[in-house]
């Protein structure tokens, strides 16, 4: 199986964001990273809070990753597919961003998830550094 095309693991957000240019981990909470470009939180790692939890037993959820999107037409790409293991929360109504749960990455690809993680990088840094990222990429 390409490696492209193989489920998506938690160490490959670590990877992938970690591996983006100009990132630093703004994180306080011990295996809670915050990958941030120029000061811009970009992917993090929530601790339990309570607009995510298990409906059947109110149990708040443990292993959400939040992940800026571009746009609210990508939010709603990525969360109105019910299958979809992205979702949204009330309180995140408004805010560009999705969220997933890591018991639920390997739905994903790997090449999806580096394409959400590289979007969310793209919509956090500077336009400069955004431009050269693209250009190095062939993806302007």
């Amino acid at each position: 199986m390409a490696a492209a095309q193989r489920p998506a693991t938690v160490t490959d957000i670590h990877d992938v964001a970690s591996g983006m240019p100009h990132v630093t981990d703004a994180g306080s909470h011990p295996g809670r990273p915050v990958y941030q470009v120029g000061g811009k939180s970009f992917v993090f790692f929530r601790t339990p809070r309570p607009d995510a939890f298990d409906p059947d037993t109110g149990e708040r959820y443990d292993d959400v990753v939040v992940f800026w999107v571009p746009s609210d037409d990508d939010k709603l790409a990525l969360v109105q597919d019910p299958d979809s293991p992205f979702f949204t929360t009330p309180h995140f109504n408004g805010h560009p961003s999705v969220l997933l749960r890591t018991s639920r990455i390997s739905e994903l690809t790997y090449d999806e998830l580096a394409e959400v993680i590289q979007d969310a990088w793209l919509s956090r840094a500077s336009a400069r550094r955004a431009r050269t990222w693209l250009d190095e990429h062939g993806l302007t």
